[in-house]
């Protein structure tokens, strides 16, 4: 891949009546508390990072990447990686810490985290935000734009979670949707709560691409696109598609070879109706008055990058090859995709139990099963009893490794931001530790603006020069 790219997850939080404390803290902030305090897994924050974010709130992790509360929500944000296989491993590290400190605490029977998006109780979704870097001066024209947008709303074919009924959210205009019809299940959990293609505001107004500019790097080299529209995905195989199929076209864009034809009519009307289409058809309007399959625009770009980014890498190769395999199995034999797409894996579990229940789509018992899909407890997760054709088992078994959530990707800056959190993590010094930047004792600070440096042997040198009085 050699793009950095990192995920940022939000979790939902499932407690028993046992387990409940009207008067202490939420189990997230608990959670969080351990992971710093007791099981030393980070640098805890000294400083206001916004006015939502005091001291305390959260810290950045010994493999390089962050934990922080969210408007209730735990969220864990990955490292920077450049490479496919650790994109999918230290995503799942942030699984891992959450139930480690979940089982540490003696809880694991009573309080579970829950990787999806949506909450069928209140109508409420929380999210799973992709971020990749790319070139400054890469033209975002509205043809390159167009084909952008039309990959993402139809990538949700292969990585969409699935969810059970559906959500009505408001749009930013506050006008009531109208009526429609009763969906059972559809592919994605985010579409229904997807109100724009690209807004800045994030909590108001849910766009397919947010486009606060905001790089966390050398702003003259580099921009940060951040996407809001994609799922958690609790299959690694089903991560690893969607995050190498979306750099593969983002690599497509900034070398100008995007097609100029796959604007579509409506962005977000299109995957919503993607979303909802159980006829898996996927048909969408195009800008130009003419339709296309959403397999049908995931081929053109697939046959795009097999021509200009084939060969490039053993890693590419695999992931254009998982790419054609998927899109092949989708309409000819779908059953070869469980354990690799979600909402496949998902439906096809809830159909089995329906049937050996007698249920219908509309028992409550069915949003439960939703639920425990996600759950991110290997004893408890009803995704960890699947059992996955070769090609995707392997992938899944290989990428779950447990020093991702002590040791960062060796080829990227969070090698060097892990040295920093390991060392003021054992002095009492103040420090202030942000995803381009370190800094000690208020004023001396050191700018890590290449995402694809380390900078290990400057951050080394930057805290010996620094030693000074403890805290």
């Amino acid at each position: 891949m050699d793009r950095i790219a990192g995920i940022e997850t939000e979790y939902g939080c499932l407690v028993s009546g046992d387990a409940v404390h009207p008067n202490g803290d939420a189990w997230p902030v608990r959670v969080k508390n351990h992971l710093f305090r007791k099981k030393r897994a980070g640098a805890i924050d000294l400083h206001y990072r916004d006015y939502e974010e005091p001291p305390g709130n959260g810290g950045f992790l010994l493999n390089g990447g962050r934990i922080y509360l969210d408007m209730g929500h735990i969220e864990y944000a990955s490292p920077e990686c450049r490479q496919l296989r650790d994109v999918a491993a230290y995503d799942l590290a942030g699984d891992q810490l959450l139930q480690s400190a979940l089982d540490s605490l003696g809880v694991a029977g009573s309080v579970s985290f829950i990787k999806n998006n949506v909450d069928h109780h209140t109508g409420a979704t929380f999210g799973c935000h992709e971020n990749y870097l790319m070139k400054r001066e890469a033209q975002f024209t509205p043809a390159a734009l167009g084909a952008l947008l039309a990959f993402l709303a139809t990538r949700q074919i292969f990585t969409g979670a699935g969810r059970v009924g559906q959500a009505n959210p408001l749009a930013f205009d506050f006008e009531m949707p109208p009526a429609e019809e009763v969906i059972d299940f559809q592919l994605s959990q985010r579409a229904d709560h997807i109100v724009n293609d690209i807004y800045q505001w994030v909590q108001f107004n849910r766009a397919i691409i947010n486009a606060r500019d905001e790089p966390l790097a050398d702003y003259r080299k580099y921009r940060r696109l951040h996407l809001l529209i994609g799922d958690s995905n609790m299959s690694p195989f089903a991560n690893a598609l969607k995050i190498g199929t979306t750099a593969c076209v983002l690599t497509l864009l900034e070398a100008g070879l995007l097609p100029n034809d796959l604007t579509l009519l409506d962005a977000v009307q299109a995957t919503r109706e993607i979303s909802r289409d159980s006829t898996q058809r996927w048909i969408v309007e195009l800008e130009n008055g003419r339709t296309i399959g959403a397999l049908d625009v995931q081929w053109r770009l697939h046959a795009l990058a097999q021509k200009h980014l084939g060969g490039a890498d053993e890693e590419t190769d695999w992931l254009l090859e998982s790419w054609s395999y998927t899109l092949d199995a989708l309409p000819h034999k779908p059953e070869a995709l469980i354990g690799g797409v979600d909402w496949i894996s998902k439906k096809w579990l809830l159909e089995s139990f329906m049937a050996a229940e007698n249920l219908s789509w509309d028992d409550p018992w069915l949003q439960s099963l939703d639920l425990e899909y996600h759950n991110v407890n290997p004893a408890r997760g009803l995704f960890f009893a699947l059992k996955p054709a070769k090609r995707i088992g392997e992938w899944n078994n290989l990428v779950r490794q447990k020093d991702a959530t002590l040791t960062p990707p060796a080829d990227t800056r969070a090698s060097g931001r892990a040295h920093a959190v390991a060392s003021f993590r054992k002095e009492r010094r103040p420090y202030v530790i942000n995803w381009d930047s370190i800094a000690c004792e208020s004023h001396d600070f050191l700018v890590m603006g290449d995402p694809f440096k380390t900078y290990v042997d400057e951050i080394e040198q930057f805290i010996t020069q620094r030693r000074g009085p403890q805290l």
